[in-house]
């Protein structure tokens, strides 16, 4: 028997497409799991921080997929980039602060959503230093939408979104949504 949809949160602008459910999240995820298991030789010396607000949830999911696989708890963390973006963007009130496992001479796998022009990429890199010198920093996004502003590239990429500039991308998680789905808004 197929599962019954998900309802889609009211979201800010026009439902353009659904481009994943919670069941392509979910393959992404584990797929983005093992390149890094490969690429890095297993998890020993990784730690993965996710950028916050929803970077962060994405790298929890990810860390419980590497121990899975591995056999091993992954350290995990969180970052705030409000204080090294360079767009102006006001700090948002109330919003959580970094909780950074120990990096000096770690990998990183820095975790996000969405990648779009780079910026937030940057921001993370720039604030992660202030916790130490990590070995190697290395980017994970579940999603990829183009139109970078800066030469940032991720490592590993759940999918590949051409969108136009004045589109939206919106990744919902069941932690704040209550359902897994990437939306395109118009």
């Amino acid at each position: 028997m197929n599962a019954p949809p998900q309802r889609i949160p009211r979201a800010r602008g026009r439902l353009k497409a659904q481009v994943m459910d919670a069941e392509a999240m979910r393959r992404s995820l584990i797929r983005i799991a093992h390149e890094i298991v490969e690429r890095n030789r297993g998890v020993e010396g990784l730690v993965l921080v996710g950028i916050i607000s929803k970077g962060d949830a994405l790298a929890r999911r990810l860390a419980a997929k590497l121990s899975d696989l591995e056999g091993v708890p992954v350290p995990v963390g969180s970052i705030d980039t409000a204080g090294h973006r360079d767009d102006g963007r006001p700090l948002a009130p109330g919003r959580p602060s970094s909780t950074v496992p120990g990096v000096a001479d770690r990998t990183v796998v820095l975790v996000d959503d969405v990648i779009h022009h780079g910026r937030t990429a940057r921001a993370a890199m720039e604030a992660l230093i202030e916790f130490g010198r990590p070995r190697a920093i290395q980017l994970a996004v579940l999603i990829d939408r183009g139109h970078r502003e800066l030469p940032i590239r991720p490592d590993y990429v759940g999918k590949n979104v051409p969108t136009s500039e004045s589109e939206r991308v919106e990744v919902c998680l069941q932690e704040v949504e209550g359902l897994d789905a990437v939306l395109i808004l118009a």
